[in-house]
C-alpha cells in the first residue's frame, strides 16, 4: 500500500554537494552571495526553466539587498538568486548584482516597490518634479492633483533630462508593482489627516504599541497590521462618520482589487476611494497618482 499519490515525485540529490556549489558564487568584497547560474540550478533542481514563467523580486533596505525569483503561478518554489548585507540599495549596487545573476540574459519582469524602481530607473530620489518612470506626474503641481489624471507619457531616460541621472537597468514595460506597497501607501495617506485626539487614532497606540510614537505619527505601518486593521471592528466603531466612509472605501478596493480577486467594478471603486480621499484632505502621492491614471 502506498503513502504518496502517483503525482508526487522525488528529486535525487545532486552526486555530490560541488554540483550546486559550483553554481552559487560568493563575493566576499562586497558580501553578495549570488547563483550564477540559474539555468543550470534549476535543472539540477529538475525544473524546466522558461523565464517568461518568472519575475524577479527585489527587495532592498538601508543595509540590504535581495532578489528572489518567483514563480508567476505560484505552482513552484520561489529561489534565492542574490543575497547581500551591508550593501546599501544603491544604482551601483543594483547594476552589480544585475551583472552577477546575469539579469540580460532572462530579462525576467520586475516586482518591487516605488524606491527601488526609481533605484533600477536611476530616478532622484526624495520629492522630485518628476519622479515617476511611466509619466512625467508632476509632484509639486498640487493645484492640479487629483483633477489633471494623464500626464504626458516618459518618452526617454537620458541621463541629465526630467530626473534622470544614467542609463535604467531594466525596461519599463518589465515593472511590476507589489499591491501590498500600494496598499501601505494607502492606508498612509489616509490615517495621516486623522484627528491625533480622537479615539480612533489613539487605538493605533494601543493596537500597535511596540511601534514608537514617531512611526504611528508618520503612519508607517506594514503589511500584517494593515490585515489586522481591515479585520478590526473595534478600530471601525470608533472612526467618526466621515473617517468611516474613506474607511469603508479603501476596505472595499483593498479587498475587491488589490487583494487576491479583482471586480468587474474595480474601476468605480477606485474612482469612488479617491473621491473621498480627496474630500477627507488625503496629499496626493505617487501610489495614489498610479490609480487615479488607472
Amino acid at each position: 500500500m502506498g503513502y504518496m499519490e502517483d503525482s508526487v515525485y522525488v528529486i535525487p540529490m545532486p552526486t555530490t554537494q560541488q554540483d550546486l556549489r559550483d553554481r552559487i558564487v560568493t563575493k566576499k568584497k562586497e558580501s553578495l552571495v549570488f547563483c550564477c547560474d540559474i539555468d543550470g540550478l534549476l535543472k539540477e533542481l529538475r525544473i524546466a526553466h522558461e523565464p517568461n514563467e518568472w519575475r524577479l523580486f527585489i527587495d532592498a533596505s538601508k543595509l540590504s539587498l535581495k532578489a528572489v525569483s518567483l514563480n508567476n503561478g505560484n505552482e513552484l518554489p520561489s529561489m534565492p538568486v542574490a543575497h547581500t548585507v551591508y550593501m546599501k540599495e544603491t544604482y551601483h549596487n543594483l547594476k552589480q548584482l544585475f551583472q552577477m545573476i546575469n539579469y540580460s540574459k532572462y530579462g525576467l519582469q520586475i516586482c518591487a516597490d516605488l524606491k527601488v524602481v526609481s533605484l533600477l530607473m536611476d530616478l532622484r530620489l526624495g520629492y522630485t518634479k518628476f519622479c515617476y518612470f511611466i509619466c512625467l506626474w508632476d509632484s509639486r503641481e498640487i493645484a492640479l492633483h487629483y483633477i489633471k489624471r494623464y500626464w504626458p507619457q516618459r518618452a526617454s531616460f537620458k541621463p541629465g533630462e526630467m530626473n534622470v541621472e544614467h542609463p535604467p537597468l531594466a525596461e519599463p514595460n518589465k515593472i511590476i508593482i507589489p499591491t501590498l506597497h500600494i496598499k501601505l501607501g494607502l492606508v498612509k495617506n489616509l490615517v495621516r489627516p486623522m484627528d491625533k485626539n480622537e479615539p480612533a487614532f489613539k487605538y493605533l497606540h494601543e493596537k500597535f504599541s511596540r511601534l514608537s510614537v514617531a512611526k504611528i505619527k508618520e503612519c508607517v505601518f506594514w503589511g500584517l497590521q494593515i490585515k489586522q486593521l481591515l479585520r478590526d471592528h473595534k478600530f471601525e466603531k470608533l472612526l467618526r462618520s466621515k473617517e468611516k466612509q474613506v474607511w469603508d472605501a479603501f476596505y472595499h478596493v483593498a479587498t475587491n482589487f488589490l487583494g487576491n480577486d479583482k471586480t468587474e467594478n474595480y474601476k468605480n471603486l477606485v474612482e469612488d476611494m479617491l473621491a473621498l480621499f480627496q474630500d477627507f484632505g488625503c496629499n496626493m502621492s505617487l501610489k495614489i497618482h498610479f490609480l487615479d491614471s488607472l
